[in-house]
């Protein structure tokens, strides 16, 4: 009896070890997990495998398990993962820039800006500068652009250039604008040098701030892949596993791919080239450059400035300034020879644009030479404020919206005193942008706004800020459903990055990057959203958070 056990036993063993050595091995499975696939149907899995960097396989928990084997075996305990985040409009190179110099994000006075600025300088004497980023006029009890004399009383001798949240404005102190040579009769184009009763008063708004960065001190190769590995950090501890770059130089593209070579960049980079001559004919004579973590096929152009700062340009005057429209930075000449370059090529055509006046010429511009549907995907980036007249023409050229839902929290507290009670109607029309084309990409923007992409996510479908105010939200009728918002940061990004069918959902064929949270963003409570924690980030099957 004990013999035929023992036999028995052995034949089960011999029969366990045939059917394990059949499977398929794989180099990670995970299961038990609420997977969002985010894939035509919007199904939901409970396990898939992953080997040499892409899903091999995406199924039940049975499934998975008959069919592969593994040595990695992740099991969730029914925690949800999701494709990769996207951020189809950020500034990660800035974003890197940014991180080393001192934060102002989130002071609520001047008197506060100057404090940080005393600290940081005392923390890095070493710096020939003292550069700060993230001040914002709206956040403090005097609403006006501050001026330079408190700066020159602190540092007499020191340059100090301060950017605006929005990357659209600066202050420099007197010892920045006597380096730059910047006298009250300067003049830039497509920008502002602001004179009171003959007095600079040290605010240059966009176009004009190139007269202060150019005499600005530049980081070496270490300095900057030091700020590139900070910014990769940040991102990658909120699940995003692809960026974009809206707007870069020549020698910005070529050290990603070398680090993306050498392996110490392991996040995706959509690089969208810095619009100038020099740039198209380098570019499109070299061809879309791609690799399996970057992506250069487009070009960012500026149309005009930011609302913050009354750049974006308007078809009527500013309700709060009436001798204001704003201005374009790039001449609609130059756009429509950009263009006409940017078509022959083949590239990608990203325009900012935020007053309804810049989104209006340049759809224009861009249905000149698209003239009608097609699948060129050129976008525009933010359009903030639409003519109603206007809005058809997304669909009608088939241009992607690129937005921010943040932008939408951010700016709706003064957002009716810049465009007026009916104006205001018309900006941020999410909704209204996505049923022209049936998509639009959301992203953050950042360093402008945060970082973390659940912001964006809790703000396009409650259009609230992190507080819940407003109560019941900012103009709900252009509110996404949450769906909707997911495939905003996922699968719709990755669609206006040409990368659909290799990113952006969790399927048989695709890169395995994927994204596990601790709570389900699509069922919590609005308020537990923006708290929401990233237990890990996965790249290519790694994990690298």
């Amino acid at each position: 009896m004990k013999k035929n056990n023992l036999k028995w036993l052995v034949l089960g063993l011999g029969l366990s070890f045939q059917a394990y050595s059949q499977k398929i091995k794989v180099d990670l499975i995970v299961n038990n997990a609420n997977v969002y696939t985010v894939n035509k149907g919007f199904d939901k899995a409970q396990s898939f495998a992953v080997s040499k960097g892409v899903f091999v396989d995406v199924g039940t928990d049975a499934y998975i398990k008959s069919k592969y084997s593994s040595s990695q075996n992740l099991d969730l305990n029914n925690k949800p993962v999701f494709p990769g985040f996207y951020d189809p409009h950020s500034h990660f190179v800035g974003l890197g820039y940014m991180l080393s110099q001192c934060d102002l994000v989130g002071t609520t006075s001047f008197n506060e800006v100057l404090d940080r600025l005393q600290k940081f300088s005392k923390e890095n004497p070493e710096n020939d500068w003292v550069i700060g980023r993230g001040w914002d006029q709206n956040d403090w009890d005097v609403k006006e652009f501050p001026t330079k004399d408190a700066l020159d009383e602190l540092f007499p001798n020191k340059p100090v250039m301060i950017t605006r949240i929005d990357g659209h404005a600066l202050l420099a102190n007197t010892k920045a604008l006597q380096l730059a040579k910047i006298s009250p009769a300067s003049h830039v184009d497509g920008g502002a040098v602001e004179v009171i009763d003959g007095q600079l008063t040290g605010i240059l708004i966009d176009n004009a701030m190139g007269l202060i960065k150019r005499v600005m001190p530049m980081p070496d190769e270490k300095q900057q892949r030091n700020m590139i590995l900070a910014a990769q950090k940040e991102c990658l501890k909120y699940g995003l596993t692809t960026v974009s770059d809206a707007g870069i130089s020549q020698s910005d593209i070529e050290l990603l791919d070398k680090m993306h070579k050498d392996k110490s960049l392991k996040i995706r980079d959509y690089a969208m080239v810095s619009i100038g001559l020099r740039n198209i004919e380098y570019f499109t004579k070299k061809g879309v450059i791609k690799t399996d973590r970057l992506n250069v096929r487009s070009f960012k152009i500026y149309a005009d400035g930011a609302l913050g700062s009354r750049g974006a340009c308007m078809l009527k005057p500013y309700d709060d300034q009436k001798d204001k429209v704003g201005f374009l930075l790039t001449s609609p000449k130059e756009m429509d020879l950009y263009m006409s370059q940017i078509y022959k090529s083949g590239y990608q055509a990203n325009t900012h644009c935020i007053g309804d006046s810049a989104n209006r010429i340049v759809l224009d511009i861009y249905g000149k030479y698209l003239k009608g549907k097609n699948d060129r995907r050129w976008r525009i980036e933010h359009c903030q404020v639409i003519n109603s007249k206007d809005m058809g023409k997304f669909g009608k050229y088939s241009v992607i919206p690129s937005i921010q839902a943040t932008h939408a929290t951010s700016d709706m507290y003064w957002a009716e005193a810049r465009l007026g009670k009916e104006r205001v109607k018309h900006a941020y029309p999410f909704k209204e942008l996505m049923k022209q084309n049936g998509l639009l990409a959301n992203g953050s923007d950042f360093p402008v706004e945060m970082v973390n992409p659940l912001f964006g996510f809790h703000s396009a479908v409650f259009r609230q800020d992190d507080s819940g105010f407003p109560k019941g939200g900012f103009q709900m009728e252009n509110a996404l459903s949450r769906e909707e918002a997911l495939r905003a940061m996922t699968i719709w990004s990755a669609y206006a990055n040409f990368e659909e069918k290799e990113r952006g959902s969790i399927e048989k064929g695709k890169m395995a990057d994927f994204v596990i949270l601790e709570n389900d963003i699509m069922t919590i409570q609005p308020n537990k959203i923006r708290s929401t924690k990233v237990v890990n980030t996965f790249i290519a099957g790694e994990k690298v958070y």
